[in-house]
């Protein structure tokens, strides 16, 4: 029986933080965001970080709290901080930084815990390289933003033809990509009661989903597991897919874009056992898997009940809770024995 796997959890790397610490272009970021979140969320982030240190760095901590939710097994991810403003050489040594740090919380524990690492997509050259580094070094995959910020100051998104090389690495290394928001471009139109975070980061989500669909710019193959339930992206594709019908001349997609449901994998951390049962209908329960998203208030500490809640049929409730997650996580020569 394969373990109850959590796929959506993080660490911070403390080292790799003290590398961007001192950097004008950091403080200018986190103003941006401070604005973006409004006054009062700005303060709640600031208490939740400093109260979240030991969960977020401690081993221990974290295998504790994995015992206290069933979860065997957990797929740890950086905070989703890329700092996509660095230049090439700062990119390079916070990338290794991160990723040898990941490696080094998870190999105190091998059996429950794998990793997955960051790469600095405002250098896409750089960014493969980091990508084949990162695998060959031991961890599963990279996690990526929605939407890349860069030194030059412009935004690009994750369909730029500039990535496409990135993108077809990911599918030839067989890892897995998680797409995780981090800061909304609506800006201060969320400044009030966190909506930049329960309305922004699903947003932002929905956004990057829909136009690596709507562009066609993933390879066959490739493993994009997408935060937070896929954001509204998995809800509104009916729209989506009307749009692609009724508009031939826009189409740059061979397929309407529901069918896509069937080619990315999604976490679990959808709160409701309706809306769970609404993700499993349209992407299937072999593209869903239980997420946590610990340590943050955001997430949820009992993913299994939860699971139970939504009522599955017992075969699809098990690809939640693990047969999913070893599909996405096992070498396609080995997916047959999952």
């Amino acid at each position: 029986m394969s373990p109850t796997t959590d796929v959506h959890a993080h660490v911070l790397v403390p080292a790799a933080e003290a590398l961007v610490a001192d950097e004008p272009a950091l403080a200018e970021a986190r103003s941006a965001e401070a604005r973006a979140a409004g006054p009062a969320s700005s303060r709640v982030n600031r208490e939740q970080i400093a109260a979240l240190g030991p969960a977020l760095t401690d081993r221990d901590v974290r295998l504790a709290a994995m015992d206290a939710a069933g979860i065997e097994v957990q797929l740890v991810s950086p905070m989703p901080i890329h700092h996509t403003w660095a230049d090439g050489d700062l990119a390079a040594r916070y990338a290794a930084a991160v990723n040898d740090g990941v490696l080094a919380h998870c190999a105190g524990a091998p059996d429950r815990l794998t990793g997955l690492g960051t790469t600095p997509l405002q250098h896409p050259d750089l960014a493969v390289d980091v990508l084949h580094a990162a695998v060959a070094a031991g961890l599963r995959g990279v996690e990526v933003g929605t939407f890349v910020a860069g030194p030059d100051g412009v935004r690009r998104e994750l369909d730029d033809p500039a990535l496409r090389p990135f993108w077809a690495a990911a599918a030839e290394l067989e890892a897995v990509v998680f797409v995780h928001p981090w800061g909304c471009t609506l800006g201060e139109r969320l400044d009030v009661g966190y909506l930049s975070n329960s309305v922004g980061n699903p947003v932002e989500t929905t956004v990057a989903l829909s136009r690596l669909v709507a562009s066609d710019a993933l390879p066959e193959g490739v493993r994009v597991l997408a935060a937070h339930g896929g954001g509204f992206f998995p809800y509104g594709t009916a729209r989506q897919d009307h749009a692609w019908h009724a508009r031939p001349g826009d189409r740059a997609a061979p397929a309407p874009p529901s069918r896509a449901l069937r080619r990315l994998w999604f976490d679990s951390l959808v709160y409701t056992p309706e809306a769970l049962r609404h993700l499993v209908a349209v992407a299937g329960a072999d593209r869903v898997a239980l997420g946590t998203d610990h340590p943050f208030d955001m997430g949820v500490t009992d993913p299994l009940d939860r699971l139970a809640a939504a009522g599955l049929d017992p075969a699809e409730a098990e690809l939640v809770r693990a047969g999913s997650a070893a599909a996405l996580l096992a070498p396609v020569a080995a997916r047959g024995a999952v």
